[in-house]
């Protein structure tokens, strides 16, 4: 049985996940945003807010886990925001905000309970990016960048702690139906109004997603692609970059043309 930490977990992904461990007799935490415990959540899960971007929310989350559990086997840096604009619409302010999330969210988790796991000489974390840190369609630079940053920052800690017996993977989900949508902010509504159709309308599940990086997780995968889309779109820009390049060219043609300024 695991001791789990999941953050973002009381909803979409998050929450898909936590069940999933619960499913498989693991003991979990969840930390989110909210003052009070959610409703949506299951009875057996143990709740706490954590806001990713508070330090000190981190430190009383390793307070407790300390406390009550002697020590974290699995910590799922799961919270992040979607985000979205072209480099001259998206405010610098939006870019910092979702830095702060996406990115330094899961630094501070790994920064706060890796001494943990190196006095334990065992441990996984798994961080949550994007199919996005891997390929960069246009209109995405902000969260592509983030997204990004993580598989790297995942990739270095994994060869960085393995010495320790602590494992690091990084989950890369194409779309999927969740509620990430709602946390578009900034002033780039074209690019908002075509992130939320592609998420609304997306077939993959989060509890399909879950079900994968579980079983990721538990072969020890250090990058996690949940869906053939992403299998097949990451093949092609490392073996047929023209075919890759062509392909992501016509997504900026068609941002281009929908932005109302008169091209060459």
């Amino acid at each position: 049985m695991a001791r789990v930490l999941v953050t973002g977990g009381a909803s979409g992904l998050g929450l898909a996940l936590a069940e999933a461990f619960l499913a498989r007799g693991d003991q979990v935490l969840v930390g989110d945003l909210a003052e009070e415990r959610p409703a949506i959540l299951p009875e057996q899960v143990v709740y706490r807010r954590l806001n990713v971007r508070q330090q000190q929310d981190w430190d009383a989350a390793a307070a407790w886990v300390s406390q009550e559990w002697g020590g974290l086997d699995i910590l799922c840096n799961n919270a992040g925001v979607a985000a979205g604009g072209r480099i001259d619409v998206e405010a610098m302010s939006d870019w910092e905000r979702v830095i702060d999330i996406n990115l330094l969210g899961v630094v501070r988790g790994c920064q706060t309970f890796v001494p943990m796991l190196k006095e334990q000489r065992s441990g996984h974390i798994v961080n949550t990016a994007s199919l996005a840190g891997l390929v960069h369609a246009p209109g995405m630079a902000s969260y592509n960048a983030t997204k990004a940053a993580v598989v790297a920052v995942s990739e270095t800690l994994g060869f960085e702690l393995e010495p320790f017996g602590i494992k690091v993977s990084v989950v890369c989900p194409a779309f999927f139906r969740t509620n990430l949508h709602l946390s578009f902010e900034g002033k780039d509504e074209a690019l908002h109004e075509a992130g939320t159709k592609l998420i609304t309308r997306a077939k993959k599940t989060p509890q399909e997603i879950a079900v994968t990086v579980i079983a990721g997780i538990e072969s020890g995968k250090r990058v996690i692609l949940t869906d053939s889309h992403g299998r097949a779109i990451t093949a092609a820009k490392r073996f047929a970059r023209p075919l890759y390049n062509r392909a992501v060219a016509r997504g900026g043609r068609a941002l281009a043309a929908r932005s109302g300024v008169p091209l060459p």
